[in-house]
């Protein structure tokens, strides 16, 4: 990491709390000039995106405080036995994407039950090759490493798994109105709240490794999500003191996902449809879906018991086992 770098992130932590700091204690906190902290000030603001606030007799202070990701306090949040089931967790200031590592690493030979999350994804990535927008501080993007002795073919169904016991852990933390849309955004009033990415390597008759990516809008402010080309929500919308836990709510996320992946590799996908199915709100709906560069129109007519997506057709129920859903009278 460079100088600067480790500059700009000795500063974010000092103003984390949100309290006011004086000039000659940043500068002392810096080792830097009195004369050098406005500039230092500046550029961390810039190169972060955050707001710092300036009042004469007082100092400097970010207005919203920030919770730092903290490895100990996640690992609180977590049960014996879901700790047990991590081989390691990683905490990354910034990186490119937090999937991208873990699958880079995956095809050099890193263990299984590897969790990575990060402050700030510079090429956070989302479906069908779109930036997940990754403000630093103020989110969760958190990825998983698990292999499995199956098959790539036999992980098809754990997208849905995936999203029905994320929803399900927000449900049971207070958070209402949740749906999933077909395989696994998570909305939160028809706005994006969540969405998983996940990626599978393998031999053809196993084993395989799969990198579950999972992004949450915790506390980001509009200006930070202008750039997103959908409507979106934020947990501090929809439950604000939940908002402000960020450790623990990474710790309780990374149980329920240890849990869903230990199961799922005895089990499958059959004991996750029924939850699924709770936040089928899309139900009977008109969509579209996105399958390359056809456009299928339909009606949302539930789910099959592969995970399949059945649509009301002109042609019948027919099952789609990819693609994307878009909601016809709210998205492009």
């Amino acid at each position: 990491m460079s100088q600067a770098m480790e500059r700009h992130l000795a500063l974010i932590r000092m103003l984390a709390d949100g309290q006011f700091h004086s000039g000659e204690a940043i500068a002392e906190h810096l080792g830097v000039t009195r004369a050098a902290v406005w500039k230092a000030l500046r550029r961390t603001a810039d190169q972060f995106g955050l707001e710092i606030e300036s009042v004469r007799g007082r100092g400097y202070r970010l207005p919203v405080p920030l919770e730092l990701l903290d490895r100990e306090a996640i690992l609180a949040a977590m049960s014996e036995r879901a700790r047990a089931g991590l081989t390691r967790l990683e905490i990354q200031d910034q990186i490119d994407s937090t999937s991208a590592y873990l699958m880079r690493e995956a095809a050099l030979g890193m263990p299984s039950g590897v969790a990575c999350l990060a402050e700030r994804q510079t090429a956070g990535r989302g479906r069908r090759g779109r930036v997940w927008v990754s403000p630093f501080g103020v989110n969760l993007y958190l990825s998983l490493l698990w292999r499995f002795p199956l098959a790539p073919a036999a992980l098809g169904g754990m997208s849905l798994a995936v999203g029905a016991v994320i929803a399900d852990l927000l449900r049971s933390e207070g958070v209402e109105d949740l749906s999933l849309k077909w395989p696994n955004d998570l909305l939160w009033r028809r706005r994006k709240l969540a969405g998983l990415l996940l990626e599978v390597s393998g031999e053809s008759q196993g084993p395989s490794h799969l990198v579950i990516g999972l992004g949450i809008n915790l506390r980001m402010q509009p200006t930070q999500g202008a750039s997103i080309e959908q409507p979106w929500a934020s947990i501090e919308e929809a439950m604000p003191e939940l908002g402000r836990c960020r450790n623990a709510l990474a710790g309780r996320l990374l149980e329920a996902l240890v849990s869903a992946l230990d199961r799922y590799g005895r089990e499958g996908l059959s004991p996750f449809i029924d939850l699924w199915r709770r936040f089928d709100t899309l139900h009977g709906e008109p969509v579209r879906l996105i399958l390359g560069d056809r456009v299928i129109q339909g009606t949302h007519a539930g789910i099959a018991a592969d995970g399949s997506l059945i649509l009301e057709t002109s042609e019948g129920r027919v099952p789609f086992q990819a693609g994307e859903v878009s909601l016809r009278a709210q998205e492009s």
